[in-house]
């Protein structure tokens, strides 16, 4: 490895003069250690005498310390920027004011700010001030579910304890898809026949006429005042971003609302991340107050997945996956789905990084009027440590575990008999650990909901070491606890299990809805920043929004008419029809196929003249 030390060599003037690294009482040793190896940037001594050797691991010091004892330059050289790239992750070496490699817990309340808003924020979160209380809490909760369980485990016939390997594990049977009943096959081709034929860009007219969502679209100067018909030029931007088609084939030059000009300028001066939010959330709203929509559920259960997206386009924004981009670079919209259908939040991620560290920045930042206080995801949004945090915040964290038989089971007690799951109980909580740091705990529960610090920049402070801090350790001990009692109602309850496939189900039903909007240029989206590709991602979730919408207006309109005509109608059926339906809505536009009279007979059309030209350009 020493060997190595030609190649980072180069970059070592740049590190030690060019960046100002600052440390917490953790990172003092690795600044330390920076310190001394910057005083010898210029010196040719490769022996060193007096280099603090507290950086300094046992792994490291034969690749350090030579045979006579003696320190060689090169070997402490890498070790340090072994240490300093552990630290970095861990941000116990950060670098001030910086967005990427900034000091997350200095954006924590702190000391006078802390001890005025400590009781409310553990009041608020149902949490006890005492962390002896919070502890015996979750320790009774954790008991009586393995005893419930336990007792009901002989009569549960989806899961098996399999002792054929080096330790039991479950095998949970997979969930039957339900049938659809007769009468929900009828119901569901009555409504479709009813459904009148819609053109995208009258939906989505139609539907400011319901809501005003357009209304949220003001001049960046935050002038009031509004160009005529302001309306169709702002809905015919919002369809060329969505449809990643461009304004080119929205174009009117005879229509004052479309011209080239027009389009242009309500792109750069009306469509921002700010109007995206204020108008998505007023068809969040619209949508939660239709009977038919509280049919599906009551907003306070919501899923989250990624959409993923190629971009061509070279962008530091993107990352590679060969499963889901090919050879090509991609980016992932992680957004978020209630249990109406509705899209209430994205996030766009660069390539396909870890999605658990944005899980609870979705919840926490969403403007719409839904409280959703339970979220399902996919395996990869899972952690000890996002069940830890979502516990804290007061969330219900339910994912779909494709190896929840493989997880580990883990206890307080470890004296208690829990019968059938005794073998797989064998793993023990240190709540020591959760009682030594529970202020802290709290602080960071309440920095994160009154919004100080942003999740996944603490989130990924907290994972990105293969040593964990003593605190992330201690919110991933109280993670263990509610990730085993996720665990135990998972393979209790078939109910519970279902539902959380049903909302999963319907987040990726709603993104093949966006994939049908999203036709243009492959699918692939081809802006070059960060800032212009979550502008394109929130338009086409406003605008699928839109759709779910349109439909769950027309489904709810046609219920009444079937009613009127005398149909009997089923509560549960109803429940489980489903508003992402597109197939008569045209996304493709209309095609002419008229020619002027000159035309026809052979006459060439004008030329354009010079300023159409330079309007062209």
């Amino acid at each position: 490895m020493v060997e190595q030390y030609g190649r980072v060599r180069r970059f070592l003037p740049s590190l030690f003069k060019d960046i100002d690294f600052e440390a917490a009482p953790a990172g003092v040793m690795t600044l330390e250690a920076h310190d001394y190896l910057s005083q010898l940037l210029d010196s040719r001594k490769q022996i060193l005498d007096d280099a603090p050797m507290d950086i300094v691991s046992n792994p490291w010091k034969r690749l350090v310390v030579d045979k006579e004892g003696r320190v060689n330059k090169r070997g402490y050289t890498l070790c340090f920027l072994d240490r300093l790239q552990d630290s970095l992750r861990r941000r116990d070496i950060f670098v001030a004011n910086s967005d990427r490699w900034g000091d997350p817990r200095a954006k924590l309340l702190q000391g006078h700010e802390w001890q005025i808003n400590r009781i409310q924020v553990c009041r608020s979160l149902g949490h006890p001030i005492n962390p002896k209380e919070a502890i015996t809490a979750l320790t009774q909760q954790l008991d009586a579910t393995y005893r419930q369980v336990s007792e009901n485990f002989d009569d549960n016939q989806a899961v098996k304890i399999d002792d054929s390997g080096k330790r039991p594990t479950l095998t949970i049977t997979h969930i039957d898809k339900l049938d659809n009943p007769p009468s929900l096959q009828h119901l569901s081709k009555q409504i479709e026949a009813l459904l009148p034929r819609v053109d995208l860009t009258e939906l989505l007219l139609e539907i400011n006429a319901h809501t005003g969502f357009a209304d949220e679209f003001t001049h960046i100067s935050e002038s009031n005042a509004r160009a005529n018909d302001i309306t169709v030029s702002i809905c015919a931007v919002l369809l060329a971003e969505a449809c990643n088609i461009g304004l080119e084939p929205l174009i009117k030059s005879h229509v004052p609302a479309l011209t080239r000009h027009r389009l242009s300028w309500v792109k750069q001066n009306y469509l921002r991340a700010e109007t995206l939010v204020k108008a998505n959330a007023k068809l969040v709203d619209y949508q939660s107050s239709l009977s038919l929509a509280h049919q599906w559920g009551g907003g306070e259960v919501a899923s989250a997945d990624g959409m993923r997206f190629v971009t061509p386009t070279r962008t530091i924004n993107s990352g590679a996956n060969r499963k889901y981009f090919g050879s090509s670079r991609g980016i992932t919209w992680y957004n978020f789905v209630s249990d109406q259908f509705t899209g209430f939040h994205g996030i766009v991620i660069p390539g396909t990084l870890r999605d658990s560290i944005f899980v609870l920045e979705g919840l926490l930042e969403q403007q719409a009027g839904l409280n959703p206080v339970e979220i399902m995801t996919d395996t990869a949004g899972s952690s000890d440590l996002v069940f830890g945090l979502f516990w804290l915040l007061g969330y219900q964290f339910s994912p779909r575990l494709a190896d929840a038989g493989e997880s580990v089971f883990w206890r307080v007690d470890k004296e208690a008999n829990y019968g059938a799951l005794e073998e797989l109980a064998r793993s023990c909580v240190n709540t020591h650990k959760i009682e030594q740091h529970w202020d802290d705990m709290m602080r960071i529960a309440g920095s994160l909901k009154l919004g100080t610090v942003q999740a996944s920049e603490l989130i990924r402070s907290l994972l990105k070491s293969d040593r964990p801090s003593s605190l992330a350790q201690a919110i991933i001990e109280a993670g263990r606890i509610n990730k085993t009692l996720y665990l135990l109602n998972y393979i209790d309850d078939e109910d519970y299990r279902r539902r959380i496939l049903t909302q999963l189900n319907r987040g990726e039903s709603r993104h093949a809805v966006a994939r049908a909007i999203c036709h243009g240029q492959r699918g692939e989206i081809r802006k070059r920043y960060r800032e212009g590709q979550e502008d394109q991602l929130g338009t086409l979730g406003l605008v699928t929004n839109a759709v779910v919408l349109w439909n769950t207006i027309y489904m709810q309109a046609a219920i009444t008419h079937l009613e009127s005509q005398g149909v009997d109608l089923k509560d549960e059926d109803m429940a489980r029809l489903s508003p992402l339906s597109y197939k008569h809505v045209n996304m493709l536009g209309h095609y002419s196929f008229t020619l002027a009279e000159q035309v026809i007979n052979g006459e060439l059309r004008p030329l354009k003249q010079p300023t159409d030209q330079e309007d062209f350009s």
